[in-house]
């Protein structure tokens, strides 16, 4: 018999338990509006501009528009199926919930460890990057002041998710302005027609300049997917959004829109922009921002984006903390585990899972930021894979008549879109495989030794209760 989800209705009460044993509910506390911003807070564009797409420039050159553009539509079919599977399960679970109710205990626990591995590197990724833009004030060793973001980012992710989602607008707005500044003087100072956005140009290790083949391009895929990846937080907020069912898909999809704009713009006015082919395969974008106006709007600049970096690791640490208290709901782990990550403080936060997400991302941040990178774009592409697959099943049975948002196109959409991603992992480095593999590979064992046997009491994932039909 297939390994399929119980409805957690059905299962047989337990009369020992109390009051204060049960799980404990988030409150649903922001609107559309709300929820978008905390939605394109973690995309984080013009952070993920500065941070992440410097090492893309330095691989692709003048192909990086192209590559993001690619990854931009690649990412359209994945928002139709993360609206479509939101809507159907609304759950602060995310991806794992999806996953587990509509392909079974396995593919959704196989799904819950890559998310976590992804929001547990995404966070000190962006945060390392904060040094660079600081430097116009104060010199700080990256490692140092990524773990102080993310100490900063944990604080704040202890507070009520309202003030959070105001906190985050105010910041968004400073690094919408600046990718803004960034565009208009990249345009402004353009010394390449359009034509060089397809011209697949880098410069090699010796200075001279290389050819970016189609393959390259689709290895830069993975990141590029990455990139804009952010925009599956509106699934993680479905708990906490009002009326779930219509808002998680105009979140998911407006979103997307808006971040693959401020993000894609300026990285197409950086490239025709750039004094040379040298300059924009360094990614240095500070000091083009400098050399196009002056060092007042450069330093202006770089500190927009690093409170745009403080406002992501706010951001990305509200999201994960959200993911671990709801595989502690779903009771995951050992009793005693379940019960402190399920618990709620004060501001109704998760403040046991806000701290684990957030001490360990200070960690990471003393961890070679190129295995983190290439971790993270593997897991990303996996995910994204078991998502479609989820996404194939989610009109089958009792779920057809479930009411939801539903993509068109189905099921040419999840079918091509899983072609895609299988492609694109096959061209992945071989370590950043083995890596991810060998971390699935444990999480199976932990199925196989721990949760299979305790189907009953175990991996018991469920859809809130307000949200059933």
């Amino acid at each position: 018999m297939t390994d399929t989800l119980r409805p957690v209705e059905t299962a047989a009460p337990d009369t020992a338990s109390t009051a204060s044993d049960s799980p404990q509910k988030l409150k649903r506390s922001i609107g559309i509006v709300g929820g978008t911003l905390l939605t394109l807070s973690c995309v984080t564009p013009a952070s993920t501009l500065f941070v992440v797409v410097p090492d893309l420039f330095s691989s692709l050159g003048t192909a990086t528009a192209l590559t993001i553009a690619i990854g931009s539509l690649l990412c359209i079919a994945v928002a139709f199926c993360y609206s479509e599977l939101g809507t159907l399960i609304p759950s602060a679970g995310g991806e794992y919930a999806m996953v587990s109710t509509l392909a079974g205990r396995l593919a959704g626990w196989l799904v819950f460890v890559l998310s976590l591995l992804v929001v547990v590197i995404v966070p000190p990724v962006i945060a390392m990057g904060t040094a660079d833009y600081l430097a116009p004030i104060v010199h700080l060793d990256p490692s140092l002041a990524g773990a102080g973001v993310m100490l900063l980012a944990t604080l704040a992710g202890l507070l009520d998710l309202r003030a959070n989602a105001w906190i985050t607008g105010v910041f968004l707005v400073l690094e919408v302005i600046a990718a803004a500044v960034v565009a208009v003087l990249g345009f402004a100072h353009s010394r390449r027609g359009a034509d060089s956005l397809v011209s697949m140009q880098v410069t090699g290790s010796g200075g001279h300049t290389d050819t970016v083949t189609a393959m390259l391009v689709v290895s830069g895929l993975a990141i590029a997917l990455f990139i804009t990846q952010g925009f599956s937080t509106a699934v993680y907020l479905s708990e906490e959004l009002e009326n779930p069912r219509r808002n998680v898909a105009r979140t998911v999809l407006a979103t997307l829109a808006i971040s693959s704009v401020i993000i894609l713009v300026p990285v197409v006015a950086i490239t025709m922009g750039a004094p040379d082919l040298s300059a924009l395969t360094g990614g240095d974008i500070s000091t083009m921002v400098t050399a196009w106006s002056n060092s007042a709007v450069g330093t202006f600049v770089s500190l927009c984006v690093a409170l745009a970096i403080i406002n992501a690791g706010i951001v990305m640490v509200i999201q994960n903390s959200r993911v671990l208290f709801a595989s502690a709901r779903d009771k995951a782990w050992p009793g005693p585990v379940n019960k402190g990550l399920s618990r709620l403080g004060r501001f109704g936060s998760p403040w046991v899972a806000t701290l684990l997400v957030g001490v360990p991302g200070a960690a990471l941040c003393f961890v070679n930021l190129d295995t983190l990178y290439g971790v993270t774009g593997v897991s990303v592409t996996a995910m994204y894979l078991l998502v479609a697959v989820a996404a194939l099943l989610a009109r089958r049975g009792s779920h057809a008549h479930t009411p939801a948002w539903r993509m068109p196109l189905w099921p040419a959409v999840p079918l091509l879109l899983i072609a895609v991603l299988a492609y694109i992992l096959s061209r992945q480095e071989t370590v950043y495989l083995l890596w991810t593999g060998g971390i699935t590979a444990v999480a199976t064992l932990y199925w196989a030794f721990y949760l299979r046997p305790r189907r009953e009491t175990r991996w018991l994932v469920s859809i809130p209760e307000d949200q059933r039909t």
